[in-house]
Order: structure tokens, then sequence, then C-alpha cells
């Protein structure tokens, strides 16, 4: 009995393997998601640390009203571009231009006002569009230091201590770890790397059983001496096998690049071992048995082949639900979570990431949420599939 199943599931495995379209768009799929993941945290240190690397260039406009400013800008790594006067369509289409992360313009009044302990107005021009938020950032901390440089040196020069203008000192103290913080961040990225277990097997399961149903193929094979079980359990477990080496491959080539990221250069970490990923995959298995599962006991009651393809990839979005939502209530970790298949695996890794210990329930947890219900999704496919008139659509 168990080479029938053997027999169905080496066959199921060969017809989809043949198909090179087929393979090339699961071996895109492998890449792609570990791929999108890289490039996203890549683009945000590029962003985070472009300041260092470039530093901050501006141009001012009668710089030499405020000598005390230039030099402060400078002390802090800002290139200085001295302009003449200029109008406010020129600093536009210089702002658009993007060679500059803003314009400084001192009013024609500025020296009469300082002289006279008047409000001086200072004009920081800049572009909102353009990708210098950190850049204006540190400019407008320069400018509100210069101020309260100024501030102190006027209350010490009428004999009143600066101090008295802070009547509370307010000290910050984090607790947060840079793996706690790259947990909240890369965690809600890196769930998508499950989304595989999804994916890679819809296209062989759907073809098992509503492609050889239209094809008439099917009719052949339960007319073999094989029970229902077996015939289904090979289908089951040849659609499962190509999600199972997908998701692992998936995950680990995730966390290569998650290791191989100088994430320390925006505040991060990923200490994540490699057994404790190898524990994660081995958890993960049976998400891909659970989706087999659902795909073909889906698409045997599907009339069509069209129908089985429609309605099994709208279910397919179905287990990106739950992570959504969780991010959206904000809701901490609970036990709950590790019940929820898809929900369970994200739970998991991202708990994992924290560096904390989480013990050993929370595998076996979410090895078992997706197990179970794969089982007895395949129980009543096999019991379904029995009937000739149900499978064959006579």
């Amino acid at each position: 009995m168990k080479s029938k199943l053997k027999v169905v599931f080496l066959k199921e495995l060969r017809e989809t393997l043949r198909d090179k379209r087929t393979f090339g768009f699961l071996v895109l799929a492998v890449l792609f998601y570990p791929a999108i993941l890289g490039f996203t945290l890549h683009q945000l240190i590029d962003k985070s640390t472009r300041t260092e690397r470039e530093g901050i260039h501006l141009t001012v406009i009668g710089g030499a009203k405020a000598p005390t400013l230039i030099a402060q800008l400078r002390e802090r790594s800002v290139t200085i571009n001295d302009s003449g006067p200029m109008t406010e369509e020129a600093i536009g289409e210089l702002l658009h231009g993007k060679k500059i992360a803003a314009v400084l313009r001192l009013s024609d009044d500025f020296v009469d006002n300082y002289q006279s302990m008047r409000p001086a107005r200072i004009e920081l021009w800049f572009d909102s569009s353009a990708e210098s938020g950190p850049q204006r950032r540190e400019l407008e901390e320069i400018l509100q230091a210069y101020g309260s440089n100024i501030a102190s040196a006027r209350l010490l020069a009428h004999g009143v201590s600066p101090a008295t203008l802070a009547p509370i000192q307010l000290q910050r103290y984090d607790t947060g770890t840079n793996a706690s913080r790259s947990a909240m961040v890369i965690g809600g990225m890196i769930g998508f790397l499950f989304f595989p277990a999804f994916l890679l097997n819809m296209s062989s399961a759907v073809d098992s059983t509503a492609g050889e149903r239209e094809r008439r193929s099917l009719e052949v094979l339960m007319a073999q001496p094989a029970h229902s079980w077996e015939l289904v359990g090979g289908k089951w477990l040849a659609s499962s096998v190509l999600a199972m080496i997908g998701v692992g491959v998936v995950l680990m080539l995730g966390h290569a690049i998650l290791r191989w990221l100088p994430l320390e250069e925006i505040g991060m970490s990923w200490n994540l071992g490699w057994g404790e990923l190898l524990l994660v995959c081995l958890a993960t298995m049976p998400l891909a048995l659970l989706s087999s599962a659902l795909y073909i006991a889906m698409a045997m009651n599907a009339k069509t082949f069209k129908e089985a393809q429609t309605t099994v990839s709208l279910v397919m979005l179905v287990p990106l639900l739950p992570g959504f939502v969780i991010s959206f209530m904000e809701l901490k970790t609970a036990q709950w979570m590790y019940l929820v298949p898809m929900l369970s695996n994200q739970t998991l890794i991202k708990e994992l990431a924290k560096g904390g210990d989480i013990g050993f329930a929370p595998f076996v947890l979410t090895f078992l949420c997706s197990l179970v219900p794969a089982l007895l999704v395949v129980a009543f496919a096999s019991w379904r599939m029995k009937s000739e008139k149900y499978v064959l659509g006579v």
C-alpha cells in the first residue's frame, strides 16, 4: 500500500518538474522575496547613512552677517556654498536640482535686529519632496543650538543664569536593545518569507486535481487498484515537497542577507543563529502541508480548472490577513498567536529575533497548528474522492 502512494507521489512530482516554465517560476519565486527584503533594507541603510558619507551641502545667502553661525555649521561638517542675493524662483530651481540639502538666507535687517536684541530672521529653504529629511533636521538642530547659545549669552550679560529657563531636566533612558528594535521592523518584513509556502505549490495542486479531471486522466487513475487516501496522499505530498524546499531556501537566503547587511549602522542587529533558523524551518514545514491540502480539497470541489485557479488564488491571500490585523492593532505577543497558521510562524521568528529565551512550546504549537488541520483536510478530501460523481463532476 505504501508503494502505491509512492508511485502517485513520484508521478506527480515528475510531471511538475518536467514543465520548464513552472520550474522556472518556482526558482524566480524563491529568489524574489529574499531579494526584495535585501533591497529594501539596503535602501534604508543607504538613506540613513547618506549624511555621514556625503555630508551636508548648504547654500548660504548673506553668510557674512553671521560669522559665528557659519563657523558652527562648518564644525558640524556642513559644506558652505556662499551665494549672492537670489530670488525665490532661483532658490526653487536650485533646490529642484537636488544637489544641495537646503538654502539658508539671512534677512537684510539681520544685523540691525541682532544688535538691537530683536528676533533676527533666518530663512531655511528646502524641498520636502527630496530625500534630504535627515540633513534638514540636522540643520534645524544646529540653528536651534545657535539660537540657544545667543540667548544664554544675553542672559549672562544681564546677570541672569540660563538655568532659569530650564526649570526641569529631562533624562531619557531607552531600555530597548538593537535586537528588540530590529525585531519590530525586520520581523514584519521577514513575515513575507513564509508566503512561498502558499505560492510554490498552487499550480501543482490545481493541475494534479482539476487539471487532470479536465484532461480525463483522473478517471484512469481512479480505476487503478489504489485507495482514495493513497491517490490524495501522493498528490498532496508531491505538491507539498516543492513548497517545503522553496520556503526553506527562502528563509535561509533571507537569513544570510540579514547577517550580511550592516544593520548596526541604523541601530539594528540580527542575532538569530543558524541552529534557531533550522528549528524555524522545521516548524514551518507543516505550513506547506496545510496549503497543499487546502488547494487539493478546493480544486477537487471546483467544476473547471479556471474555477479552481480563481478560488485557490483568493484563498492564498487569507493567511496574510491575521498578520496585517495584528500589526495595525499593535497587539502584544500572546500565546493564542501560536495557534493561528502563518501568524504563528511570523510571531515565532519575531520573538526569536528579539534575542530572548522563548522556550520550546512555541515551536511545538507552531508545528501542530498547521499539521493537525492539514491532516484533517486530507482525510476529508480522501473521503470525498471515494465518490466518482463528486470527483469527476458527472
